[in-house]
């Protein structure tokens, strides 16, 4: 299978949509969703820790980017949790309570009825011969297939990591991929487990390579994508706009931090001033998370009033933020202090 390099998410992300929109190799219609086609898609990220899409007509919400790759790395299958970021994702479940297929951490962190842990396997596995092929972690499982009109089957396959010349590389093995929408938080997902990965192992972050088995783009995408694609916002982000890296150590301190402080925020138990921002004791990577997920919640509540929570942000937060909720910078609070 060849592959194109390219240097970041949204560079792969606008070649790739735009050969499947204009160059599909198949038209059809699985599950009556008629779409464009490409089989057997791969591509390499030469830098998959600038994992954004900023395009401004893309629109893409960040907040749930964080979101759903920390409920993967929560280990969780509650529809509560990833459902207050997208809604629309409680179509997925069948008993209207829990996830399966669409929930990646059982399955990384207690596969199977033996509950096997694959997280501390990959570790383990590479702890021992940093050149082994065999660090895998096993998504997909064939009984989803067994399930009578199961409507939450795993897109994702599975994920292989490599540590090559002191660097950690990933690649996610996928089914199908929706080139427009699924792709934009699957890949911030994997390269962001990988970071954390890196970060576990002391390492540095390698190159991440993404391979499809059905590459596709519904019709009813197709307006949407004609316009992020021929729109003049179709560049990449300035050098001044580049994404954050992660601490140079293991990160899962701070994360069970978030993720408690997460809860806290989604389920309405406590609110995070900008002063107790500053006094939770995690790096300011982490506090720029927990910033978003106070302007979203705020946001979602109509009154986006967390303007020096908006300004703390990098600048490459801030203008993802704006795009996606520009409530944020018309709020009544905000034009005070502006």
């Amino acid at each position: 299978m060849q592959y194109t390099t390219y240097p970041d998410v949204q560079a792969a992300y606008l070649d790739q949509l735009r050969l499947t929109l204009e160059k599909p190799e198949y038209v059809n219609a699985p599950r009556g969703q008629r779409s464009r086609e490409r089989l057997g898609v791969c591509f390499r990220i030469n830098d998959p820790v600038q994992r954004h899409v900023p395009l401004p007509s893309r629109r893409t919400n960040i907040v749930f980017c964080f979101a759903e790759a920390l409920w993967y790395l929560s280990g969780r299958r509650d529809l509560a949790f990833i459902q207050y970021y997208a809604p629309s994702i409680g179509r997925y479940s069948k008993d209207g309570v829990n996830l399966d297929g669409t929930a990646y951490g059982p399955r990384i962190f207690a596969y199977g009825p033996a509950q096997l842990n694959q997280w501390e396997t990959v570790l383990e596995t590479l702890a021992g011969d940093r050149d082994s092929k065999r660090a895998a972690i096993a998504i997909f499982d064939p009984n989803e297939l067994r399930i009578p009109d199961n409507i939450d089957v795993a897109c994702t396959l599975g994920l292989q990591f490599f540590i090559r010349d002191d660097a950690l590389h990933a690649i996610g093995y996928m089914r199908a991929n929706d080139a427009f929408r699924g792709i934009v938080s699957d890949i911030f997902s994997f390269t962001f487990i990988q970071e954390v990965f890196a970060t576990q192992l002391g390492l540095r972050v390698g190159s991440y390579t993404h391979s499809v088995g059905s590459f596709h783009l519904y019709d009813q995408d197709e307006k949407w994508a004609r316009e992020v694609l021929t729109g003049p916002a179709a560049v990449l982000p300035q050098a001044g706009a580049r994404f954050p890296r992660m601490p140079g150590t293991d990160n899962w301190p701070h994360i069970r931090q978030v993720l408690e402080w997460e809860q806290r925020l989604r389920t309405g138990t406590d609110q995070l001033t900008f002063d107790l921002m500053l006094n939770v004791p995690v790096p300011d990577y982490w506090r720029q998370v927990l910033a978003m997920f106070q302007l979203h919640r705020t946001i979602r509540s109509g009154k986006p009033d967390d303007f020096e929570l908006y300004q703390y942000l990098l600048p490459v937060y801030r203008g993802i933020v704006a795009n996606r909720w520009p409530e944020v910078l018309v709020s009544p609070h905000c034009q005070t202090r502006a």
